[in-house]
């Protein structure tokens, strides 16, 4: 049986080769960096660089327990948004169920690290993917592994693998709903009962343990349609579970309905914790961007959610943007316009433009206390590789040299720009790092 071992990734070798280091680094163990001394407001670390805020983790990790007590339901928070296995021990020891992941390759990853329950919200094609899955759950008796499956020749397939590799046990899907214009999964209740029933043929080879989706891609233009939209789709997924429950389709152990991200989760724990159906069952949501949050997108989505769910604001304040990206102002070339040392290379832009949140002059002795906001009225307008085009008003204080945080919006796509993440406290002080394997 594996255990989570971080060690090997805390003894890893910083140097001035990886981005974000000071030029004049030797050589040091990712575990002493939060002995440097270093701090970012003091320019001890070059710009940019991607930070992550000690205290706002772990309000955001205390949010989402609290949140997770109130309404009964797991978490299986998604790991491709960090990439980070020092994160998903942490979400573990906060009382994850189990990480999800998103590839084959993001699972060797996790088991790499010792994670002993996975969910890989996808399906596994080809031979290199499923030989390693079977061969893991060979190698590892205690590993706990879910994958989803959404067509009868992915069954048939899996159900092969299994029988010829002589595992004695067997692999345990999920089966994914769907819909029109979105990606996998089942279109139709119809189509489902089909799986559903190619793998209760599979036996012993395969076990169906639960129904899944995600809903996530179902945002419209308008509030109201994108609730609907999800609405209709949870209950699909309901419908399924109904039909597979009916039929004696499902393995041993309880049922799992899983969906929800981090914009609709609340609907999911709602909806999937009232599904009638006869089987013991657990909910099981995959947010991924809890943890982090961000400073635009998510930030909307968590107003949406209060006005959709009233009672969350019993839980205290909400998530926090843990997530910030600094840089220099390097040019100011136009009354109206400034230019700083960060671009696509090292912030998220798929979702929104990143946000100027604050700026420091970094004179002799400046500290947090001396951090001003940014106004409204200082506006990113385009990324270059390495380059930001920052509209400001003509009598921004703004000057060559000053420093500028950025909050971002979809962690997702700024984690996956950096090899190593320094984690600061509210002074920003440098106290850990983290390693990200994309």
């Amino acid at each position: 049986m594996t255990t989570i071992d971080l060690n090997s990734i805390e003894a890893s070798t910083l140097d001035r080769t990886v981005k974000g280091m000071p030029g004049h680094l030797t050589p040091i163990a990712l575990k002493d960096i939060g002995g440097k001394g270093w701090n970012v407001l003091r320019q001890d670390l070059p710009l940019p660089l991607a930070v992550m805020r000690e205290s706002a983790l772990k309000h955001n990790s205390g949010w989402m327990r609290r949140y997770l007590e109130a309404t009964g339901a797991l978490i299986a928070p998604h790991g491709k948004t960090t990439m980070s296995p020092q994160l998903f021990a942490r979400q573990v020891a906060d009382g994850a169920w189990a990480i999800t992941l998103g590839s084959v390759e993001q699972v060797q990853v996790a088991r790499q690290y010792g994670f002993g329950r996975l969910l890989l919200a996808n399906q596994p094609v080809g031979r290199q993917s499923q030989r390693y899955i079977v061969d893991e759950l060979k190698r590892d008796s205690a590993f706990d592994f879910y994958c989803f499956v959404d067509s009868v020749a992915l069954v048939r397939q899996l159900a092969a693998v299994v029988r010829d590799s002589g595992l004695k046990r067997p692999l345990q899907v999920i089966l994914e709903g769907g819909f029109a214009g979105g990606r996998t999964g089942c279109r139709s209740l119809a189509d489902a009962m089909t799986v559903a029933r190619a793998i209760k043929a599979a036996a012993p080879y395969l076990s169906l343990r639960g129904v899944g989706g995600y809903e996530g891609l179902l945002r419209r233009p308008a509030l109201e349609e994108s609730t609907q939209a999800v609405d209709g789709f949870l209950k699909s997924l309901i419908d399924i579970a109904v039909g597979c429950d009916r039929e004696g389709l499902f393995g041993e152990g309880e049922v799992l309905l899983t969906a929800g991200g981090t914009v609709f989760y609340d609907m999911v724990t709602k909806q999937f914790s009232a599904a009638q159906i006869t089987r013991p069952f657990r909910v099981v949501v995959r947010c991924g961007c809890y943890l982090t949050h961000d400073s635009f997108s998510y930030v909307k989505s968590f107003e949406q959610l209060r006005a959709r769910t009233p009672w969350v604001d019993d839980l205290g304040a909400g998530p926090a943007a843990a997530l910030e990206v600094w840089a220099y102002v390097q040019s100011r070339p136009e009354p109206g316009k400034a230019l700083l040392t960060v671009g696509r290379r090292d912030i998220s832009f798929d979702s929104a433009m990143p946000t100027p949140l604050k700026w420091l002059r970094p004179d002799a002795g400046a500290t947090a206390a001396d951090l001003q906001p940014i106004g409204p009225d200082h506006v990113v307008t385009g990324l270059n590789d390495q380059h930001c085009h920052l509209q400001i008003p003509e009598t921004s204080p703004l000057a060559v040299g000053d420093m500028v945080a950025f909050g971002i919006s979809h962690p997702c796509t700024t984690f996956d720009k950096w090899q190593v993440i320094c984690v600061v406290d509210d002074e920003y002080n440098v106290v850990s790092a983290l390693r990200t394997f994309f």
